[in-house]
């Protein structure tokens, strides 16, 4: 059935997938599978499903960071987030990210293919969705968002955090420069603050402060990265 709605089932647990691209197939899906975000992607490099079942607890790249990767693409897929139970900060995050709705582990099958169809409607109604931080305004940073408006950062339930002068003006400087390593000179340039000294350690102590608000592993930070010997790199998937 050439016009069945195609669906990708990303989930690092084989027999789930097999499980909810079974039951899909008997209501008139067609399906993909994919066991990890290497995978998705070349999935994603061939097919266009219109809605992605996507696991957010995944070893190695989590479904947030394939979420962010998803941020910006031409003709993305709706998503579904399967979230086990516990993982209410992981499911706000994804939402406020522009998931389109979650459903929790283990899965009522019925219930998977009502939100599935729900889904495929408001698609069919509201046409693509634009990208999330054109529509909330905000940038993402790990764990949080950054309200480059307001400056001001807020976390996963939308609630504002502290945040100083310099801290908003590194992150500016840093989501000005996504994907570039910055060296202090060009930080201390792009985020100046006459009380700084470029032989002292205040850069590092800055980021350091930052990284405990934005990461959701601050001692293996993966949205502000450092260079070795170079300096700092953001990255808003969060991959290393």
């Amino acid at each position: 059935m050439t016009d069945a709605p195609l669906i990708c089932v990303c989930d690092d647990e084989a027999d789930l997938r097999e499980m909810l691209a079974e039951y899909l197939g008997k209501h008139g899906f067609a399906v993909l599978q994919a066991g990890n975000a290497e995978e998705l992607r070349g999935v994603l490099a061939e097919n266009d499903p219109q809605v992605l079942l996507l696991d957010i607890n995944m070893p190695g790249e989590d479904g947030l960071s394939v979420l962010r990767g998803l941020q910006g693409e031409d003709n993305p897929p709706r998503i579904i987030m399967l979230t086990a139970a516990g993982e209410t900060v992981d499911r706000i995050v994804g939402l406020e990210m522009g998931a389109d709705d979650y459903l929790g582990k283990p899965v009522d099958l019925r219930e998977l293919v009502a939100r599935v169809r729900a889904v495929l409607r408001r698609a069919a109604k509201d046409g693509p969705p634009p990208a999330p931080q054109a529509r909330q305004g905000r940038l993402p940073f790990g764990k949080c968002w950054l309200d480059l408006e307001a400056a001001q950062l807020f976390d996963a339930g939308g609630e504002a955090l502290p945040l100083t002068a310099m801290e908003f003006n590194l992150l500016k400087l840093f989501a000005n420069n996504k994907g570039r390593v910055l060296n202090r000179d060009q930080i201390l340039e792009g985020a100046h603050d006459r009380s700084w000294d470029p032989f002292d350690r205040s850069i590092d102590i800055r980021i350091s402060r930052i990284r405990k608000k934005i990461e959701l592993n601050p001692t293996k930070p993966a949205v502000i990265r450092t260079v070795r010997g170079l300096g700092y790199i953001y990255d808003p998937d969060g991959q290393h």
